[in-house]
């Protein structure tokens, strides 16, 4: 479906949400009206404070009256009188179309009810809100630490928090490792097997639980949180104008770089109220899908390491083809790897001069990719042994998809037409002309697919991007709007904003709280929800099975731990 878009389309980043008469606050509010304390206004969202006991109910009406059928995200922060969680809900067909559902607890006993029997993606969602913030949610199927050792003392994002605690983790000389592991009784045939963290297939230090019934995979516990950093709590001490701007480069260092910076900028720009220029607009767009095209080029060679093992052929023609994508991100921003590109307004510097030269370097790679995107397919998509592997393996249907908030590739591996740019646009893409690639397989042949037909994508958008910096008039390159040396938004003031990274939907939010600083920052990582729907895809297969259902995923345990 292209996304190409009448002349008088309206600039979606400036407007308020769309609400049609069905789904406007007041006919929300009175699908919940039993459960409403109070009403807020995000500046994304309508918002509803409800009662800590009603989460299920109202989201589930929410969800099968309403069609809010995407949890995207949950936020946990602590205030001075009272906890509170946070889900911003949207529809997949329309994620213009959000609520916010506020649930506040007491200091003295932060506890709510679970979402996870109405969205399961709320499992791990909540888990970290546990972990980071000490939000307890009843009947949770397995409230755990999610991030820190379960040893750990405190919780990091909470206001009494003292950081120079000593943490102790105590050691037991005979301790049984396994123990409280056991999946089954004493005479089955189970065998629990650690994958990871130090194992190639993992990609990252991530640790997989798995226990095996014979030769097939009876369950899987991705571990994750070995690099955790705390990302959240650095950006909170740091400035909006200019010291949180380097930090969204090391989430995915795929490189997903000037995806990475934008979703910051969308969000940061929509609580202060920043106009982009067109011209801005047009170099993110351009260096966004350069950044997709490293990502997927990474995806790609991995992953085909894992499957057969070819390193010689096909994961050095990825890397050789990424190579060139980095050196033109290198002429462009300076850096290769954390780009630093964008600033609040715009970005940092115009294309490098020679101008022309610059043009020409990218026409290259263009006129080239065609050619060697034609050689994945001849060495990758008809080969029996890639096939053998991925086809019919990992499949995650539709629905559980949707349940398990799972976005991008692998979203659209499984037929949901989703995708951030298009259905809730933002910089340049409104005016040109591109498609949304989905495929209906829901395996993993599906999603290398998606992967390898969305390079093409990025290359028509790159391509009609410099036609237009080319023809540009000089005296209207503008690169950053007139922006404050020093934010400070509105105490109180709340947004909640995504684009579309190389892995799915990349969101941020922030509160307000009327200095330089945020008073909350959270992000919402796609790997993050798209690694959790991993035993679903999982369960039944063969290990063999599992390292390419993985390798599918093309998670970066940066952008999961954060």
């Amino acid at each position: 479906m292209s996304t190409q878009q009448e002349d008088d389309t309206p600039d979606v980043d400036d407007a308020a949400p769309a609400t049609p008469a069905s789904g406007s606050p007041a006919a929300l509010e009175a699908l919940i009206e039993d459960h409403v304390l109070e009403r807020e206004d995000h500046l994304n969202a309508p918002g509803f404070v409800i009662r800590a006991d009603a989460v299920q109910d109202v989201l589930s009406t929410l969800k099968t009256e309403a069609g809010f059928d995407h949890l995207s995200c949950v936020t946990a922060e602590e205030h001075e009188d009272r906890f509170e969680s946070i889900y911003h809900l949207r529809k997949y067909d329309d994620p213009t179309q959000e609520v916010s559902i506020i649930v506040p607890t007491s200091r003295d006993n932060p506890v709510s009810e679970t979402a996870e029997p109405v969205f399961r993606t709320a499992d791990w969602h909540e888990r970290e809100a546990y972990d980071l913030v000490g939000v307890e949610y009843d009947d949770h199927p397995n409230l755990e630490r999610i991030l820190l050792p379960d040893t750990w003392q405190g919780h990091p994002l909470g206001l009494d928090y003292n950081q120079n605690k000593p943490q102790i983790v105590t050691f037991d000389e005979h301790k049984n490792p396994l123990e409280g592991h056991e999946q089954a009784a004493d005479d089955s045939d189970t065998m629990f097997l650690n994958i990871g963290p130090h194992h190639p297939a993992t990609h990252g230090v991530l640790h997989v639980e798995t226990v095996l019934d014979g030769e097939q995979v009876a369950d899987v516990n991705p571990d994750i949180g070995y690099l955790h950093r705390c990302e959240e709590q650095m950006a909170q001490k740091g400035t909006y104008r200019h010291q949180i701007m380097p930090y969204p480069d090391r989430w995915d260092y795929g490189p997903g770089g000037i995806l990475n910076e934008w979703a910051y900028a969308r969000t940061a720009e929509d609580l202060a109220d920043i106009d982009v220029p067109e011209y801005a607009q047009i170099l993110r767009t351009m260096g966004g899908e350069l950044c997709r095209i490293a990502c997927h080029m990474l995806a790609l060679g991995t992953f085909c390491l894992d499957i057969y093992g070819d390193f010689t052929a096909i994961f050095m023609y990825a890397m050789r083809d990424r190579e060139v994508v980095q050196n033109i991100l290198e002429d462009l921003t300076g850096q290769r790897m954390m780009l630093n590109y964008l600033r609040l307004g715009g970005v940092v510097w115009d294309i490098p001069e020679p101008r022309a030269e610059f043009f020409e370097s990218v026409r290259d790679f263009l006129d080239e990719l065609p050619e060697r995107l034609d050689e994945y397919s001849d060495l990758i998509t008809s080969n029996e042994i890639f096939q053998a592997r991925t086809v019919n393996t990992g499949v995650l249907d539709y629905e559980t998809a949707k349940d398990y908030g799972v976005t991008g590739p692998v979203a659209r591996g499984s037929g949901v037409d989703y995708d951030v740019r298009r259905d809730d646009p933002y910089g340049y893409y409104p005016e040109l002309d591109w498609d949304v690639v989905t495929e209906d397989g829901g395996d993993n042949y599906s999603r290398l697919l998606v992967r390898m037909e969305e390079v093409e994508q990025s290359a028509r958008i790159i391509e009609q991007c410099v036609d237009l910096l080319e023809g540009w008039p000089e005296d209207e390159r503008d690169i950053q709007a007139n922006v404050p040396r020093t934010l400070k938004p509105e105490a109180g003031t709340e947004t909640y904003r995504t684009v579309e990274g190389a892995k799915g939907e990349l969101g941020v939010y922030i509160r307000a709280d009327g200095t330089e600083k945020p008073g909350r920052f959270k992000i919402r990582s796609p790997c993050f929800s798209n690694l959790s729907a991993l035993k679903e895809m999982s369960t039944g297969e063969y290990i063999p099975d599992l390292v390419a259902t993985l390798g599918s995923l093309d998670v970066i345990l940066g952008e999961v731990d954060r």
